[in-house]
């Protein structure tokens, strides 16, 4: 029978401590609200550790947009240094003035970004509180806005050395001829600047998701994408520079050749694209397994009404009493109490005695509250083992453990156990390890029998039915409690109604969340490819010299542009597929079904957006005369 206390100003963790073990030998179990609501925490964390890798992916799409930005802005500064080196400025003047630019341009967005988070900061809550499971308090972190102003300054100045190493070698020569491989004798220099990059990156992932193991995953998996995204542009480009379509048309062939010719901007931009596809892709998958785990299965087949403790003979009368009244039967679960005599070759009581036990102390004191039945359930994963429904003349009984119970009594397939079922000793050998989700709404249990084995046991019942509405959940109860008063029942309709509407809040906060970084994502690769324009317009602006037609320039601009947001896009979302099924299996621990949608959308939408920024970089080529543009972009 349960007891229900209220006591006032009393350390529920020290009573928990001290009182439970004592009951535990009395076949008694104590559960505080505190624990109660611990355990429902650790069901949605799932929530928090999404929110991290949001903010380390919106990190990283801005260290690509900055990277994206600053390369094509020193490329187009290279002339400016070679004339002030003429004019007498050393290698350490012209870097520094550059490097100082980069560093207060970085000041001045940390700065702005800081204002307009704190303007959001005060907005959001007003905004989202209807839809926030909690009341909001505002206030102001002076950490975080410091926070926010040195990673502006940092991660402008690192992810901008890379391309300032090339005003180092620039020579003053560079005024009169163009000068191609600047960058290759800062070979030694340049990896000491990706050296420093990765620091920083696996220090701020450290720093936010406060797990080494994470943090160095995350560091390597971005490592590998860039690397896999790099070796595939190469590869791309070489193939098509040895395998050339000399047969193609003029327009067909030019879209090619522009992927490998010098000055190109295929391996950046596959970069750029891949990642940006990747990250965002990712974040998708993120949020699409997230909030599958994040629903209520609320339907007919969904039990709302719970009846404990119904003996054997009261069984078929209750069954007899829900019935008739057109309310189904869903679960009819035979329970029997037992706990563990031996473990192994050892008894429990050796192992108590034994303070170098490295067996979790709970399995030694718990009175297991287990079922028997003849197949798994959906809420169940075999991992190893055979789930046994047949039961042997002789030797131990089979039976099937949950993957916790038998890693924290330290068994695997094949151990033997000895049960003490309320006096009975019972021999049993573990058939197979279970994984069990106990995050599902339905009944769940550490250890399984077949059936042949406990039907004469001492045992109770679990019946479980739906009822369609209050009324008739109340009459119900009324008749229940009358005809049998030790049975308890449980309406689960209300807790499933306050449960869902927390969930529906939880799943639009982290869509929204997701949105906010998906948005950023699109902005930063919109920026990487608009940048390319200073790139195309002197190519552009040459083919119409020679006599190349509008509608030619355009379609070559065009199949470039479809190129580069094929491949990059593409590799994108098979990488993002690979790098989802690895944070569902090693960081949110749960399985991963992949969502169709990134394919039809996000491939072909990152693509024709791509294509999109091309063609319209060259609107302005296109409309002017080829004089006109070459002295304006040379002034």
């Amino acid at each position: 029978m349960p007891i229900i206390l209220s006591l006032r100003d009393a350390d529920l963790e020290q009573l928990d401590e001290e009182v439970d073990p004592m009951l535990d030998e009395q076949n008694a179990d104590l559960d505080t609200h505190t624990s109660t609501s611990d355990r429902l925490g650790r069901r949605y964390d799932n929530v928090g550790r999404f929110l991290n890798p949001v903010a380390f992916i919106a990190l990283l799409l801005g260290c690509v947009g900055i990277a994206s930005s600053v390369h094509i802005y020193i490329k187009e500064k290279l002339r400016a240094v070679a004339v002030l080196k003429c004019l007498g400025a050393t290698r350490k003047q012209t870097f520094l003035i550059y490097l100082l630019q980069i560093a207060g341009m970085g000041l001045l967005g940390g700065f702005v970004g800081t204002i307009i988070g704190l303007l959001l900061q005060q907005t959001f809550p007003l905004i989202l509180q209807e839809f926030l499971p909690f009341e909001v308090e505002i206030s102001t972190s002076y950490a975080a806005i410091a926070v926010g102003l040195i990673l502006g300054i940092l991660m402008s100045v690192l992810f901008a050395l890379s391309p300032l190493l090339n005003t180092w070698f620039v020579s003053p020569l560079q005024v009169l001829r163009v000068q191609e491989n600047v960058g290759v004798k800062s070979r030694k220099a340049r990896i000491w600047v990706v050296l420093a990059i990765v620091l920083f990156v696996f220090l701020f992932a450290l720093w936010l998701l406060n797990n080494l193991k994470y943090a160095l995953s995350f560091v390597v998996g971005i490592i590998i994408t860039f690397s896999i995204l790099a070796g595939i542009s190469i590869l791309f480009m070489g193939l098509v520079k040895r395998y050339f379509p000399k047969s193609w048309s003029f327009t067909s062939r030019q879209s090619l050749l522009n992927l490998f010719r010098p000055n190109n901007q295929t391996a950046v931009l596959i970069l750029a694209i891949g990642i940006g596809t990747f990250l965002i892709s990712t974040l998708y998958f993120t949020k699409d397994f997230l909030l599958a785990k994040a629903v209520v299965e609320a339907n007919e087949e969904s039990p709302n009404i719970i009846m404990f403790d119904v003996q054997t003979g009261q069984k078929q009368d209750i069954i007899n009493t829900v019935s008739p009244k057109g309310l189904p039967i869903l679960d009819n679960i035979p329970i029997v109490t037992m706990r563990m005599e031996r473990i192994k070759d050892r008894s429990v009581n050796e192992i108590r005695l034994d303070t170098t036990t490295s067996i979790n102390k709970w399995i030694l004191n718990h009175e297991f509250r287990v079922t028997y039945r003849d197949s798994l359930i959906g809420s169940e994963k075999l991992v190893s083992g055979q789930f046994t429904t047949e039961v042997p003349k002789n030797g131990p009984v089979p039976m099937s453990l949950a993957d916790n119970v038998a890693r924290d009594a330290q068994v695997v397939v094949g151990d033997t156990l000895l049960f003490n079922v309320q006096g009975m000793l019972m021999e049993t050998v573990v058939a197979s390890i279970r994984e069990v989700d106990w995050g599902r709404m339905q009944l769940n249990f550490s250890i399984v029998f077949p059936t042949g084995i406990l039907e004469n046991a001492p045992q109770f019942h679990v019946l479980t039915t739906n009822v369609p509405d209050k009324s008739t959940s109340a009459n119900l109860q009324r008749e229940l409690v009358q005809k049998f008063p030790n049975v308890s029942i449980l309406d689960l309709r209300q807790v499933l109604t306050l449960i869902e509407s927390i969930l529906d809040k939880i799943s639009w906060v982290v869509s929204f969340m997701a949105f906010f970084s998906i948005l950023t994502g699109i902005i930063v690769l919109i920026g990487s490819v608009r940048n390319s324009k200073y790139q195309r317009i002197r190519e552009s602006v040459l083919l119409r010299t020679i006599g190349a037609k509008s509608n030619q320039i355009l379609k070559i601009t065009a199949l470039e542009y479809l190129y580069l947001g094929i491949l990059g896009s593409g590799i994108g979302v098979l990488l993002s597929l690979l790098g989802s099924q690895l944070l569902a299996y090693f960081i949110f621990e749960t399985p991963f079904v992949p969502s169709w949608i990134p394919f039809p959308v996000v491939l072909p939408g990152i693509t024709l957006l791509v294509l999109i920024i091309g063609l319209f970089n060259n609107l302005s080529v296109l409309k002017s005369p080829p004089l006109q543009v070459l002295r304006r972009e040379n002034s």
